[in-house]
């Protein structure tokens, strides 16, 4: 084996079936034995989306993802990316190329200190100097990854470890000078032993993987908890990603929240957990219910800014606080409790055999279901006011009507997207991708592309703000390439209305806020999709259906939806 092949070697015993990548000179062995090796290939448009698509992948399928860049610029466009996943807790390895180890500070093709631009958005660096070490390091990043609080890990790919042996050699041979001075003859010495050291002891049996170390939740905090929960008479459970960080164990996990009976609120990929419309759910006014609640479970939900930083739930609340990130759990707020732990397996754990029926609370369940219900009311009376365009709100109560059984939702946006959430329910878990406490745009080309793959044949939507589609556009001809069944529906006003909103209000002044009502439709042909444009309410339906027939036949499809400005959400930006 080269270098690149051993690699594939170990993407493959660890269950990776898609290698996300933009190619480059300092890569080419890791694809090609990834190809070889039967795990598919996916290139992209730019580097983020490779490393955003590995995010996802992990997220959906509990695999780490894995994404492959050349070296220099192709390793610092990854940074958001990495930083995006570090926070969402995704565990993902990235495999970075680099100059050959014997031209590291000599001025080499984009060779620069790699370590010091991605130390701080990673969970650990590996420099591998050997094969040897290369392949351990690999194996080092799965487990570190995965274990404990996932994020993600780089390796660093020297080029001259990748090609094999007697070529690497060759490189070397004809690299030395020929004169018979002793300076040549030194540098001849010195090159020869370099390449004889890097392949030294070579691997050539990767070895089995081993699983990465998850936290259980203790067993007195278990007890604990149990108690808290059985003295709160208007308890309510806020869950987060790291509820669905195991995603082989969402169904139990639902199950022990059913278990519970007690009401919940679901946040970031934990929407759909309980499916379309489980009556313990609620889905709005979480700022009352917090206020009058007796107790708080938060699992993976640390109190940041989705959590108003705890100042919603009052000073004398129970707080039980879980979650594996153990410096997470008594930010801005002291819990009553702090477990640090998997989510899913404390629930679990709490669980046990019980079977509480929401009813059993008094009249805590009823009063918020009836909120709940007011409000889409209030919102169904907001989607029939007349609009001169679209009505961003009619709009998604009708995509609400025509999303499929099967359809994963990708969050990728500001106020459209935002607005979109509080109508469109998640089928089943694992079927909304959202970026995480990073608040990043320009996630959607990666996440979708991630979701086609992991769930082929599904129905994949990915919902795009007009100005957060501009980071990630060009990637409709990679979900071309790739025969990806994705719709994409572009909210289009013009504006970065999410800014522009607050911005004018404030400061009296837009700029640096407007866009034009560009013909989007018309650029996704451009890339081999379909571009549909949809500007009159009574058309609605209509294009919806034409989108999701188009994308039955494996061709991605972009609705250019042009959208009113609304003052729904006015109020809710976040700083």
């Amino acid at each position: 084996m080269n270098g690149g092949e051993a690699i594939a070697a170990i993407l493959q015993r660890h269950g990776v079936r898609v290698l996300f990548t933009l190619c480059g000179g300092h890569i080419s062995p890791i694809l090609v034995g990834a190809q070889t090796a039967g795990i598919r290939v996916v290139d992209v448009r730019h580097e983020a989306t490779a490393v955003f698509a590995a995010d996802a992948m992990a997220r959906l399928t509990g695999i780490p993802g894995v994404a492959a860049v050349t070296a220099g610029p192709g390793l610092t466009n990854t940074l958001t990316a990495l930083r995006n996943a570090s926070m969402a807790a995704s565990p993902l390895v990235l495999l970075g190329g680099a100059t050959a180890t014997a031209l590291r500070g000599r001025g080499a093709l984009q060779d620069i200190d790699q370590a010091a631009a991605v130390r701080s958005h990673v969970k650990e660096v590996l420099l591998p100097k050997t094969l040897p070490e290369l392949l351990a390091a690999v194996e080092r990043a799965f487990r570190t990854a995965s274990a404990g609080v996932p994020g993600p890990v780089f390796v660093e790919t020297p080029v001259d470890l990748l090609y094999g042996e007697e070529l690497v050699r060759s490189w070397y041979r004809d690299f030395t000078p020929r004169g018979s001075g002793l300076a040549d003859r030194a540098v001849r010495w010195y090159l020869t032993r370099h390449a004889e050291r890097l392949f030294r002891g070579a691997v050539r049996d990767v070895g089995p993987s081993r699983p990465a170390e998850v936290p259980v939740p203790p067993e007195r905090a278990v007890a604990r908890a149990r108690t808290l929960l059985a003295a709160a008479r208007r308890p309510l459970l806020v869950l987060g990603s790291d509820a669905v960080a195991d995603p082989s164990t969402a169904e139990a996990t639902a199950r022990a929240v059913r278990g519970l009976g007690v009401p919940v609120y679901l946040s970031g990929m934990a929407r759909g957990l309980l499916g379309r419309a489980d009556p313990l759910q609620l889905r709005h006014r979480r700022r009352e219910a917090l206020k009058e609640a007796d107790l708080v479970l938060l699992g993976g939900m640390p109190l940041d800014f989705r959590m108003d930083y705890g100042r919603s739930i009052g000073r004398g609340t129970a707080i039980i606080a879980v979650g594996r990130d153990a410096t997470s759990l008594r930010r801005n707020r002291r819990p009553t409790l702090a477990v640090p732990s998997d989510t899913g397996l404390f629930l679990a754990a709490l669980a046990g055999a019980r079977d509480a029926p929401c009813g059993a609370r008094g009249g805590w369940c009823d009063t918020l279901r009836e909120r709940d219900a007011t409000r889409d009311r209030e919102i169904r009376a907001l989607a029939a006011a007349p609009s001169p365009r679209l009505n961003p709100l009619d709009l998604a109560l009708r995509m609400e009507e025509h999303l499929g059984d099967d359809a994963v939702l990708v969050a990728d946006g500001g106020d459209f997207v935002a607005s979109l959430s509080y109508v469109l329910r998640p089928r089943s878990p694992l079927s909304w991708l959202d970026p995480g406490p990073f608040g990043t745009l320009g996630v959607g080309g990666g996440f979708s592309l991630a979701a086609a793959l992991a769930r082929p044949g599904a129905e994949v939507w990915l919902l795009w703000g007009d100005g957060s589609s501009g980071y990630s556009l060009s990637e409709l001809d990679t979900f071309a390439r790739h025969g990806l069944r994705i719709i994409a529906v572009v909210g289009n006003d013009g504006a970065w209305s999410q800014i522009a909103r607050e911005q004018v209000e404030v400061l009296g002044d837009g700029v640096g806020t407007e866009l034009q009502r560009s013909d989007y439709h018309l650029v996704a042909e451009g890339l081999g999709a379909r571009g549909l444009l949809l500007t009159s309410p009574e058309r609605i339906s209509e294009v919806l259906q034409e989108a999701r027939a188009v994308a039955a036949t494996g061709r991605p499809v972009l609705i250019n939806a042009h959208i009113d400005a609304t003052d729904f959400r006015k109020g809710s930006i976040s700083m």
